[in-house]
């Protein structure tokens, strides 16, 4: 592949990913000094030439997630002003997507807000993989690639589980991912009908669908803390499905969530490294992450060369 111009980098919040994308496009790791002052200042020097280069800058919104953001806005401020050519923000997990419309009085649009700030610093474009919600995109003034996970996932389900599976939903905003993956998996597809009492809980009310005698996959593009999971698997049990899963894109597993799944009856949580494990959850034996590198080190590829990226997400079209 031709990389003449093409330079990644990445700031503190996921470099183990950054290390992955670089190796499998076969070329290194931009050098970069990104830490802070003394203070906490976020610190940012570019230790290599980029001017007329085309830059992805890989960072997610991993804990601290303010610390992490703050980072990418700084990143792409020293890249616009050494004159590269195009900068692209790489963001696996896109944070602060949850609050991306005003459903009450006097709350903020921070999935908006976010989107300003990246778009109005420097970005160019923005790669990204499973939107927590899909008009996000509309949020921005810049071209936005929105990757799904399905590429892996969907080998992973597949390869581990047997045919009378049923696809479950957690809600009704994630019907169309569960249809899509069932459809392609030829399974059953169910949804829970849940109620959410305060932010971060929810109790989970009727199972609508068949999971008796089924082992049942829940499919969601995150979990935080775990209530939601829980009381899902719960459920589902109590309906009569043989066995719970969950697969999920976005491990952000904050507060309470490994305890709540090392005690539930959840069988296994299957996520992708668009966010690193805390040490807790890495030595979960109920957790297992599967790779996204090879995907978005595609995506990369196929922005640089000014070929199509629709192969890449047209799995769940």
């Amino acid at each position: 592949m031709a990389t003449y111009g093409l330079k990644i980098f990445s700031g503190n919040s996921n470099p183990e990913l950054a290390h992955q994308i670089c190796d499998s496009l076969e070329i290194p790791l931009g050098r970069a000094l990104v830490g802070t002052f003394s203070d906490g200042e976020i610190r940012v020097e570019i230790g290599e030439n980029v001017r007329g280069a085309e830059v992805f800058v890989i960072q997610s919104g991993a804990h601290p997630v303010n610390d992490h953001l703050m980072e990418l806005l700084v990143m792409i401020d020293a890249f616009k002003r050494a004159s590269a050519r195009r900068i692209t923000a790489v963001i696996p997990y896109y944070s602060y997507a949850r609050q991306d419309r005003k459903n009450k009085p006097r709350v903020p649009i921070t999935a908006r807000l976010v989107a300003d700030l990246i778009a109005r610093v420097g970005a160019n474009r923005i790669l990204t993989m499973d939107l927590h919600a899909g008009q996000i995109q509309g949020f921005f003034d810049v071209p936005v690639d929105n990757l799904y996970a399905s590429p892996i996932l969907l080998p992973y389900i597949r390869e581990h589980f047997d045919r009378d599976v049923v696809i479950v939903s957690p809600d009704a905003g994630g019907v169309p991912r569960a249809r899509a993956y069932a459809k392609l998996l030829k399974a059953s597809l169910a949804m829970i009908d849940k109620r959410r009492s305060e932010v971060n809980e929810a109790e989970a009310l009727n199972i609508i669908g068949e999971v008796t005698g089924k082992s049942a996959i829940v499919l969601d593009d995150m979990v935080d803390t775990a209530g939601t999971l829980v009381e899902a698997t719960k459920s589902l049990l109590e309906k009569g499905a043989t066995s719970v899963h969950a697969c999920v894109t976005h491990a952000v597993l904050s507060g309470p969530a490994v305890d709540r799944i090392e005690k539930s009856p959840l069988k296994g949580l299957i996520v992708t490294d668009t966010l690193p494990l805390r040490p807790q959850a890495a030595h979960c034996r109920k957790i297992e992450c599967v790779p996204s590198c090879r995907l978005f080190s595609a995506a990369i590829r196929n922005i640089h060369n000014e070929d199509s990226i629709s192969t890449l997400f047209e799995i769940l079209h």
